[in-house]
């Protein structure tokens, strides 16, 4: 997005289905996306804020639902999650060593815009999501600051940039640079379109398995350089879905569950050091926090209907994958580490 060249640029579809108008996560109506960049030789990292919808996310909140596809990882916020089926603040991501410092902020943020917090109502569950960007990155030095989060979400908007920016500024994928990409697709149900959308924070693979709509490109790329020595999978990959389908928190699990569809197709095997955590909402179901009535509707989606849904999902993440991976410039690092982006290789399999 503004003006970077995605993988369909390079003539690389995926799946059948059609894409919203930004084929991306703020697609779906009142999401928006904001970064903070740190990017200072040793130091490579940042913060991305998710928001999920524009009013008072505490008051108003919306279903949800997590998964973890592999457990590595120190995601706050998802226990409340699986228990109360909804999310009530933006969603925060950055790298691991700055979980705490981000989570913080994010309480002062919503303390700030809701003076009953901890007062007459109960207290919140701030939403911070990680992977390790320590390759590149001075991790250790802890750069991420409250601020720097503040900052983030007071700059959401529907056009993000992607590739190696806010939290993804540091991140590695398949041996190559990784860290943002966003893909959308829409679902047509007779009269009715719905959108999906997936962004990914990408920093997990080994280089020889990366697949491109099929293509062993990774094996390309390794026979390319064969002077460089392979690297063990230890990364991870957060992945974020949006939706304005009416699921509820059970249907909304399966969806995010079908995101390792695509994640799979990119060549992943979810390895052993790999922290591959999911967490999805719907806008089109919110829920009061102060709720009168004794009972309450919700909508549910026709689950005969729902394939459509699974592949919407599938294909997203897949694109998604890829975006965050073509949008991502050659980034040098910590103690001179490097990572090539994935445009010095694209003419392997689009000459």
């Amino acid at each position: 997005m503004k003006g970077q060249k995605r993988i369909r640029d390079y003539g690389i579809i995926i799946g059948k289905m059609d894409t919203g108008e930004k084929n991306a996560i703020t697609d779906v109506e009142g999401v928006k996306v904001g970064h903070v960049t740190l990017n200072d030789g040793a130091i490579k990292t940042g913060v991305t804020a998710i928001l999920p919808h524009e009013d008072n996310l505490f008051k108003e909140k919306l279903v949800a639902a997590s998964h973890v596809i592999n457990g590595f990882g120190k995601t706050a916020g998802t226990i409340q999650i699986e228990e109360l089926g909804t999310i009530e603040t933006p969603i925060i991501l950055t790298n691991t060593l700055s979980v705490g410092n981000a989570h913080a902020a994010l309480v002062q943020y919503m303390l700030r815009h809701n003076e009953d917090i901890g007062v007459s109502t109960g207290t919140v569950n701030p939403i911070v999501c990680e992977c390790n960007d320590g390759y590149l990155n001075d991790i250790r030095g802890m750069h991420v600051k409250k601020e720097h989060v503040f900052q983030a979400l007071e700059n959401t908007d529907k056009n993000f940039e992607e590739g190696a920016v806010g939290s993804g500024t540091g991140m590695s994928c398949y041996g190559l640079k990784g860290g943002i990409g966003t893909s959308s697709r829409l679902v047509k149900m007779g009269d009715e379109i719905f959108t999906i959308g997936i962004l990914v924070m990408s920093n997990f693979g080994t280089k020889e398995d990366l697949t491109i709509n099929g293509v062993k490109m990774g094996k390309m790329i390794v026979e390319k350089e064969k002077s460089r020595k392979p690297e063990e999978d230890k990364g991870s990959i957060i992945i974020i879905l949006a939706t304005d389908i009416p699921v509820t928190h059970r249907q909304l699990k399966r969806l995010c569950k079908r995101t390792a569809v695509g994640l799979s197709r990119t060549g992943s095997f979810w390895g052993n050091g790999s922290g591959d955590v999911v967490i999805g909402f719907t806008t089109a179901n919110r829920i009061k926090h102060y709720e009168k009535e004794a009972v309450v509707s919700i909508k549910a989606f026709n689950e005969n209907k729902i394939n459509d849904i699974f592949r919407g999902v599938s294909e997203a993440t897949e694109e998604a994958i890829l975006n965050s991976l073509i949008c991502a410039d050659t980034t040098r690092g910590r103690d001179d580490h490097i990572r090539y982006s994935l445009k010095e290789y694209i003419d392997l399999i689009t000459e």
